[in-house]
């Protein structure tokens, strides 16, 4: 299919959020609702399921994001804890 897919994001607050997907291949939603059917679910449960698993980060997409995290940590040495807590008891 030349066409590209549209995707439709609505929110309403205090309500779970629909995505409407337009133009999507008729084969690709055959096998979609084939894949459902060996699952036992409906078209929208397995939708739900595959964009649940999706939306999750896999595990270079964590690393990613805890280099990310790293980079913005000061770069200088730390103090030892047991000289802060020496220096707290000596109060």
């Amino acid at each position: 299919m030349t066409e590209e897919c549209a995707i439709n994001i609505a929110i309403k607050e205090g309500t779970m959020g629909q995505v409407i997907v337009r133009n999507l291949d008729d084969k690709v939603i055959a096998a979609l609702k084939a894949k459902a059917e060996l699952h036992g679910h409906s078209l929208e449960q397995e939708l739900r399921a595959i964009l649940s698993g999706a939306a999750k980060p896999n595990a270079e997409e964590r690393l990613a994001l805890a280099d990310r995290i790293r980079a913005m940590t000061p770069r200088k040495r730390q103090t030892d804890s047991t000289v802060l807590i020496r220096e707290d008891r000596d109060r």
